[in-house]
């Protein structure tokens, strides 16, 4: 009978990292329920938090797929970040607010809730979308069309000749990594709560933004080793790195 196997990044990304974020959110609306009683912007941004890592374990399964499933070594860089950093610096915002209970009042908390929750249900569909055109090989509608796909060959590292397939319709006919862009807005929306009268709610808005930065140049130069003359197709038929018409 083989014996269970354990995986490091699942367990201190999926399991505690995202599991603990929650928990803390519950935690300093808490808090602030009991020193002022609970505003406004502390449940807009506790809300739309628990709406990102709701969809963050409804998506788990396409994560494995993910540069850091797939690429990146278990090392300190994983697992600290995972273990420390997002339970304690990705929650920075709601944290601010425990002794800054701001009043949005109705239209400006809707209109924070609203935008924030589009951000995050787009940066789902557009992975949803990549990850049904994977699932069917291709013979799926993307957009209420066929989707336009370019058909890559690559090598392994054995030397095994493999087939891929790259995306270049729908959210990923936008930009390369689309995604990046909505997950940089909910981050936004979430912080906006707390509003200006202090940079610190917005360090993690900068960090991701940084980090996604960094992820989409490494992300390019390994699709570019791997698939040679096929990723430069699927550049010049989507140009744009991130934001669509700009960069």
């Amino acid at each position: 009978m083989a014996s269970p196997v354990w995986d490091v990044k699942q367990f201190t990304n999926c399991r505690f990292g995202m599991m603990s974020w929650p928990l803390l959110l519950l935690s300093y609306a808490a808090k602030q329920q009991e020193l002022y009683g609970l505003s406004d912007a502390m449940v807009i941004a506790v809300l739309l938090q628990l709406f990102y890592v709701g969809k963050f374990f409804l998506w788990e399964t396409g994560y494995f797929r993910s540069l850091d499933i797939m690429h990146d070594r278990a090392g300190f860089y994983i697992c600290w970040g995972c273990l420390v950093w997002i339970p304690c610096f990705y929650t920075s915002p709601t944290m601010y607010l425990v002794h800054h209970p701001n009043q949005l009042g109705f239209s400006l908390a809707t209109t924070i809730f609203f935008l924030g929750t589009l951000s995050i249900l787009i940066n789902y569909l557009a992975d949803r979308q990549r990850q049904q055109v994977r699932a069917k090989n291709g013979q799926c509608l993307v957009w209420r069309k066929p989707p336009k796909l370019i058909e890559a060959t690559y090598q392994t590292v054995t030397g095994e000749t493999k087939q891929g397939l790259l995306l270049a319709s729908g959210w990923w006919g936008l930009s390369r990594h689309f995604h990046y862009l909505p997950e940089l807005s909910g981050a936004f929306f979430w912080a906006l709560p707390a509003l200006f009268d202090n940079a610190l709610p917005y360090s993690y808005f900068v960090f991701l933004t940084l980090l996604l930065l960094d992820r989409a140049f490494r992300h390019d130069k390994r699709c570019a080793d791997k698939y040679g003359p096929y990723w430069d197709q699927y550049c010049q038929q989507v140009p744009y790195k991130i934001v669509p018409y700009l960069f």
